[in-house]
């Protein structure tokens, strides 16, 4: 089949394709692995009983074969999630390609274009220029709905080669392995070594930079229910029941978004039951996008409010998708940091330096994970994850293109240039009605010449700090950037997909 031919074909599927009906058959995929959770919790119960309960030889094989039974289980439920995955992300480069061939087919309308069965645009003497754009639009979305479609082949592809028997047991990276090396370990072994690391040691890679995120995501899927166990145990102890609770109902909203069939694919790269809890989750693979975000909350984020903020995030990938479907974009939600609870703690940038270099190394990771070139990476910093973002630029290595400073009490420097990036690539936006730019250290620091010097250094929204300040909606307050409809979510989508506001 020749090029036009098989451009063609393409535009013909491409048409009657619903991207909804491939992301309906992943959510099948995903109320599978449901199921089999709950066969492996069942599993797991039944252990602990036999092993309280019976001894000897006879028992020793019975518990032997039931652990083998779990293991498939477990299994069972990483193949069903790598199949939703592969189909998410595929669902989701149909829906881009589609967006642009409803926008081509919209000009070319307006235009008095034609466009034939084979995608060829015909137009009429003065339409060469609605002619080349149309094209353009077309010759986009059939490139995006082919690569979607090779490299859903190729997942599934390999897959359905996993033999479902686990490899010998594998050796571990150093602990101080940096995430270009851990990257390296993972990629000399087979997919299906790798899987079954995966089932039989979900632990040692759910936290580990380096490891690919679609497979993080397995591995902290894997362990969402011990960390149901983990919590009833400490109840069970005694410890803390009012902190116990909000960490409950915390993961009770992670698990809810986990398994939501509406939205971005939620990828768990990470989680920490520590303090007030932690996450970090993704919306969209970001080893598969050409653009991510990631967002970095403010003070008293914690694994309760998790809801809020991924809500935030999510509303910058999908709008930055409306704006720009020719190039796919992932938003993460980094909160593996103790952001501080009350304003005392606020008001000392300890918990900003300790969370910096964690920062600093993720980001790392996502360039050793990513595939094919490296991805456009934008750090976003709310409030007083500002200061994080802020004292992981200033440190120098940030691996980021780009960073935005949203509703900042200061970022730990006077100036842009302090940053060690280029001034031009540090964006910052404060609500006239935002209470955050009154938060000066003492009376003294409100100079006279209309610079204002907040907690922690010049507002990087001033004239004088050197950023750029894009316009946010005048009743954003401190929370407001993200409404739909306001000048700031567009803002933040453009400067996502590397562009300005």
């Amino acid at each position: 089949m020749n090029a036009v031919d098989a451009s063609a074909v393409t535009y013909a599927k491409l048409r009657a394709t619903d991207p909804d009906r491939w992301l309906s058959t992943a959510l099948a995929w995903r109320r599978w692995a449901a199921l089999a959770g709950a066969l492996c919790t069942e599993f797991g119960s039944l252990l602990s009983r036999l092993r309280g309960s019976w001894s000897g030889a006879a028992a020793e094989a019975a518990l032997a074969r039931l652990g083998a039974l779990r293991r498939q289980a477990a299994f069972f439920r990483v193949v069903c999630w790598r199949a939703d995955q592969a189909l998410s992300e595929f669902a989701a480069a149909l829906g881009r390609a589609r967006a642009l061939l409803d926008r081509a087919c919209a000009a070319a309308r307006r235009s008095g274009l034609i466009i034939d069965d084979h995608g060829t645009v015909h137009g009429h003497p003065g339409t060469d220029e609605a002619v080349r754009s149309v094209a353009g639009d077309l010759t986009t979305a059939l490139a995006l709905a082919a690569e979607a479609d090779s490299t859903a082949t190729t997942r599934l592809s390999v897959l359905a080669a996993i033999p479902p028997a686990p490899p010998a047991p594998a050796s571990f990276p150093p602990c101080t392995a940096g995430p270009g090396e851990v990257r390296r370990w993972w990629e000399q072994w087979s997919p299906a070594e790798r899987t079954w690391l995966l089932v039989t040691h979900p632990a040692a890679f759910a936290g580990a930079d380096g490891i690919p995120i679609a497979d993080r995501d397995v591995a902290n899927r894997l362990l969402l229910d011990d960390a149901r166990l983990e919590l009833d145990r400490m109840r069970a102890a005694g410890v803390d029941r009012g902190r116990l609770g909000d960490l409950r109902e915390g993961l009770d909203r992670l698990t809810a978004r986990l398994e939501e069939e509406g939205g971005p694919r939620a990828y768990l790269i990470g989680l920490g039951l520590d303090g007030e809890g932690r996450a970090v989750v993704a919306l969209g693979d970001p080893d598969h996008s050409a653009h991510v975000l990631t967002h970095v909350p403010g003070m008293t984020s914690d694994l309760k409010s998790l809801g809020g903020e991924l809500t935030r995030a999510e509303r910058v990938a999908v709008r930055a998708g409306e704006l720009g479907p020719a190039q796919s974009a992932s938003a993460v939600l980094w909160l593996d940091y103790d952001a501080p609870d009350f304003v005392h703690e606020a008001a000392s940038d300890r918990q900003a330096r300790d969370g910096a270099p964690e920062l600093t190394r993720f980001q790392e990771a996502l360039r050793a994970t990513h595939e094919g070139g490296p991805a456009h990476q934008t750090v976003l910093g709310h409030s007083y994850g500002s200061l994080v973002v802020g004292r992981a630029a200033a440190a120098g290595g940030l691996p980021a293109d780009t960073v935005v400073f949203v509703g900042s009490p200061g970022v730990g420097v006077d100036s842009a240039a302090e940053l060690r990036l280029p001034t031009d690539r540090v964006w910052s936006t404060t609500s006239l009605t935002d209470p955050i730019q009154y938060a000066a250290v003492a009376p003294k620091d409100l100079l006279p010449d209309g610079e204002r010097h907040l907690w922690f250094g010049r507002n990087p929204s001033d004239p004088g700090f050197g950023a750029r300040v894009f316009p946010s909606q005048f009743d954003a307050g401190h929370l407001g950037y993200w409404d739909r409809g306001g000048p700031a979510l567009d803002a933040l989508a453009r400067i996502t997909l590397g562009g300005a506001p």
